[in-house]
């Protein structure tokens, strides 16, 4: 399978092409986009991990397959691979880590920005190298913007160049920075700790979170006033106050 999936409390998405770098068919994006919406409806799941097998995240669109593509339908509907995947991650109410080792590019920086947190090896490396083979990374450029300063983006999309980790650190696409041996260890840690907390209040902050990077000041104001009311009346907001005046490890309810 181009995708694996490990169900659990946390669930663990695998991009599966080691032999062509992970690298994103038509198959792999129909499979990532619903893996995404299966376990965001499954209510024993309350954290997912994505990586890639074998060494690297993933290098991005499978080039040999976009050649075959040989009309602008054809076109429209790989793309809009890229585009559903990145909407299913956003609209997924579960928490999504990415954890980066080796090459993460092009159409992969868009998965990157979707996640909800993401780790990466000391030695991965990053880019949009898509300006150098006559082509743009338009699809990305929407997640990656809301990360991004829209000079580091810039430079990005116009040379193709990569970087390391670190800058990638500096421009706001990561959480953290391991040792390779150690990216495993953190990213389940992180996990371990959102698993913990409540799922329904997870996935209510995950929505005001997009919600509001899309929406004026005032206008957020107002959205994140209703939101917050409606989390302190909810069973696991109640629970969760009272939990911590009395004392106590809370209980939580999902709702």
């Amino acid at each position: 399978m181009a995708i694996d999936v490990v169900e659990g409390q946390v669930a663990r998405v695998v991009l599966n092409r080691p032999e062509r770098r992970n690298a994103l068919d038509v198959e792999s994006l129909r499979l990532l986009a619903e893996a995404f919406q299966n376990l965001g409806r499954n209510p024993e799941v309350r954290v997912i991990v994505v990586f890639g097998a074998g060494g690297n995240f993933c290098a991005g669109a499978d080039l040999a397959e976009v050649r075959q593509a040989d009309d602008m339908a054809a076109r429209r509907s790989y793309f809009g691979g890229v585009a559903e995947v990145i909407r299913t991650m956003r609209a997924c109410g579960k928490p999504v880590i990415a954890a980066v080792e080796g090459f993460c590019l092009a159409g992969a920086m868009g998965i990157l920005a979707a996640a909800d947190l993401a780790y990466a090896a000391e030695d991965a490396q990053f880019g949009l190298p898509e300006v150098q083979i006559g082509l743009f990374p338009m699809v990305v450029l929407a997640p990656l913007a809301r990360l991004t300063g829209m000079r580091a983006l810039t430079d990005l999309a116009l040379t193709g160049r990569r970087i390391g980790a670190d800058e990638a650190m500096r421009i706001g696409l990561l959480n953290a920075v391991t040792p390779g041996a150690e990216l495993a260890a953190a990213v389940e840690q992180k996990a371990a700790e959102l698993a913990r907390l409540s799922p329904f209040i997870l996935a209510m902050g995950k929505e005001a979170l997009s919600e509001v990077s899309d929406l004026p000041l005032q206008s957020a104001l107002r959205y994140l006033q209703g939101m917050v009311s409606q989390v302190a009346s909810s069973a696991d907001g109640q629970e969760g106050v009272a939990a911590f005046l009395e004392k106590r490890r809370p209980e939580w309810r999902g709702r």
